[in-house]
């Protein structure tokens, strides 16, 4: 059976068929793309560019800073190791100060002391010079007191001092052996 179609086909579009809905369609691309590309694309371009810059500027202003830091980190390292220094050399100097003074008052010390002995030595021997002298005074008066109850007479002065000696020397003779 065959039938017929008197109605009549469209035409069945190709694979290039060019109507004008497409012609002004590719019209209408072609301007946006000039358009863009005339004043839209270079202000987009121009503020991407912008951002980069400003990204690469905190960029460098961080590096710049992270630097910044590091050197104070660095001198602030430097003058904490500097005090450290300087702090031993005080404790340094005050331990020698100190050991300087601990020495010169024991040396004022030993030296007062050396004083004081041969100060106490000098008064013992003016003491015992003086009983000495006391003793042979007492001596000499009993000498001349026994001498007088044994002669029974009283002696001249030259005798009697002649007599005292020789008791003086006699009794110191005596008093070393």
């Amino acid at each position: 059976m065959a039938t017929l179609y008197l109605a009549a086909e469209p035409p069945s579009a190709g694979l290039l068929d060019l109507s004008l809905s497409f012609v002004v369609e590719v019209v209408a691309f072609i301007a946006m793309i000039l358009i863009l590309g005339r004043w839209v694309y270079p202000r987009v371009m121009a503020a991407a560019e912008q951002r980069q810059r400003q990204i690469e500027e905190q960029l460098e202003a961080a590096e710049r800073s992270r630097q910044e830091a590091e050197q104070r980190l660095k001198d602030a390292e430097a003058r904490l190791h500097e005090a450290r220094g300087k702090a031993a050399e005080v404790l340094e100097a005050a331990s020698r100060s100190g050991d300087q003074v601990r020495a010169d008052l024991r040396g004022k010390a030993e030296e007062e002391s050396r004083r004081i002995v041969e100060s106490a030595r000098r008064d013992i021997e003016a003491e015992r010079l003086q009983a000495i002298a006391s003793v042979r005074g007492e001596v000499a008066d009993l000498v001349v007191a026994a001498t007088e109850k044994v002669v029974g007479q009283t002696l001249d002065d030259k005798r009697h001092r002649s007599l005292i000696e020789e008791a003086i020397a006699q009794v110191s003779g005596d008093s070393r052996n």
